[in-house]
């Protein structure tokens, strides 16, 4: 990961904007560099990934205009070779190619880029600051007025708190221009429906999913694997363990007592012949982690928080006791294949409906539990289930054919890599368990017994009014919701409310987000 800052116009006071830049220095601890464009303040982080020698350091500069990106552009490659004719390279980073392809295409290039990115660009011929992010928002960005009125965009709220009155997500899949966010590519809408044959549509997955895996290994850093024991984050290393040179290395967390994921991923890690480490944590290591958990991530979500302590360990070991600097996980086949709870759609539509409402709400739940927890220790997420490509594909496929009418959830992931010999059987069709729970569901216990002891009934009563947006519900939700006001302060609306299971389906009602209270939780959790 890397972090940006930028102040699009005349900035009181420089130093305070070096200040709060610094509060994200983890997310690229390598090199800092804040520069005065002649009309404002463009800062970067560096976390050397692709091209490390000092050339990769940004903002890069183009004939008076600049960029500063927090990302990874994929195939960049052939872009530098078409425009290696006209424009000289001095780097082997990816992002260098960006000032180029906003000369020849303007703000059309952003619909041509395969990537995970947040970038800001000054365009030195007309004194403007073009914003823009990746479709599903993989790659964070703030916004917010300064006390000037000036427009300032950073890659993590914390660093905007002090500068900016209400901070405010920048929509996925969209660029800033003259004031105004332009929608330039909806991943969660499919351009038409695919009917075809399930054997087809599975064949399709197959090698759409290996193809994202296998572009998220190019790096000139070292990369490693989150592996839960879990289908998404098992399929993701067993694809990449096939096309390594080398064994790879993963890395799985889990409660002392009762882990319950540990023991599959031993297993899948044995199968696959990767290297592989086990964490283990105690109750004392998740509430000693818990205010920090909340302050990096910037959200108060029941879920969110919950799954982002073990996430967070295991992160912090990784970067404490190893040099990988990058981390493919298994995030974002939920939203698209299906949870627990999608089984109780009433229709297709239905179902349809609630994935492509996920999929837009990615960016403030599990993708941004990944990037915080990750990019705090310095290391950088890539997410295959996240590819364009392959969001896009399934995102079109018959939603008929993805309602769980095979008494398996994801049947159709299952299915597609079903005979491939990449996973063994019973790990390729086990029953999901959710990643907080899959920690250990004591985990969870030893967070909600915590706050039980800090409120009565009356506090919690009380202490919930204060908030009239995403109010609190529970003395788990009242703790998260005043940790988060800590560091935070009347910025409630960096997420739109609490991630639950969709209250207007029978089943779904429930009072807490874990699998656990769902009736069709069965053996997950075994």
């Amino acid at each position: 990961m890397c972090s940006i800052i930028t102040c699009c116009g005349p900035c009181a006071s420089p130093e305070s904007v070096r200040e709060c830049f610094d509060r994200s220095l983890s997310r690229g601890p390598d090199d800092t560099r804040l520069i005065d464009t002649g009309s404002g303040l463009m800062g970067f982080h560096r976390l050397a990934i692709m091209g490390l020698s000092p050339e990769g350091m940004q903002p890069f500069e183009l004939d008076g205009s600049y960029v500063v990106c927090n990302g990874e552009i994929y195939g960049f490659e052939k872009f530098k070779e078409r425009l290696s004719e006209k424009y000289a390279f001095h780097s082997g980073s990816d992002c260098e190619v960006l000032l180029p392809l906003y000369k020849e295409y303007g703000t059309d290039m952003f619909k041509l880029l395969d990537a995970e990115f947040a970038c800001v660009i000054y365009d030195g011929s007309t004194g403007e600051y073009i914003a823009a992010r990746d479709p599903i928002g993989i790659r964070p960005l703030y916004y917010g007025a300064g006390a000037s009125g000036a427009m300032l965009f950073a890659s993590e709220p914390k660093d905007l708190v002090g500068l900016c009155g209400e901070i405010r997500p920048f929509p996925p899949g969209h660029y800033y221009k003259n004031g105004k966010f332009v929608c330039y590519r909806d991943i969660s809408a499919a351009p038409q429906t695919c009917y075809d044959q399930i054997d087809t549509v599975c064949r399709n997955i197959h090698d759409k999913l290996i193809s994202g895996v296998k572009k998220r290994l190019v790096s000139d850093a070292k990369v490693g694997f989150l592996l839960s024991g879990g289908l998404d984050s098992s399929l993701v290393c067993a694809i990449a363990q096939r096309y390594s040179g080398a064994p790879i290395r993963t890395f799985a967390i889990g409660m002392s007592g009762d882990a319950i994921d540990l023991k599959y991923a031993r297993q899948a890690a044995d199968y696959i012949g990767s290297v592989h480490t086990e964490v283990i944590i105690t109750k004392e290591d998740v509430l000693n982690a818990l205010e920090t958990v909340v302050a990096i991530l910037g959200t108060f979500d029941i879920t969110t928080v919950r799954a982002s302590i073990g996430m967070y360990l295991v992160c912090k070991y990784i970067h404490e006791r190893t040099d990988i600097r990058v981390l493919l996980t298994g995030e974002i086949s939920d939203e698209l294949f299906g949870y627990k709870y999608t089984d109780f759609a009433p229709s297709a539509q239905a179902f349809q409906a609630e994935s492509q409402k996920r999929v837009r709400e990615l960016h403030m739940y599990d993708v941004l539990r990944a990037d915080r927890c990750i990019s705090v220790n310095s290391l950088e997420a890539r997410v295959p289930f996240g590819d364009l490509d392959f969001v896009e594909y399934v995102m079109s496929v018959d939603p008929e054919k993805k309602l769980n009418r095979y008494h398996k959830g994801k049947y159709l992931l299952r299915k597609s890599f079903e005979g491939d010999g990449l996973l063994p059987e019973d790990i390729l069709w086990r029953e999901k368990a959710a990643f907080s729970d899959a920690v250990g569901h004591s985990m969870v216990d030893y967070l909600k017994e915590y706050a039980d002891g800090l409120y009565t009934q009356a506090e919690l009563e009380n202490g919930s009014q204060a908030y009239a947006h995403a109010r609190p519900f529970t003395k788990e939700s009242l703790l998260y919701r005043e940790l988060f006001e800590k560091y935070y302060p009347g910025q409630g609306r960096l997420i739109d409310g609490f991630w639950m299971p969709n209250p207007d389906w029978e089943g779904c009602r429930v009072d807490d987000p874990s699998a656990r209270v769902l009736p069709n939780y069965g053996a997950s959790g075994e």
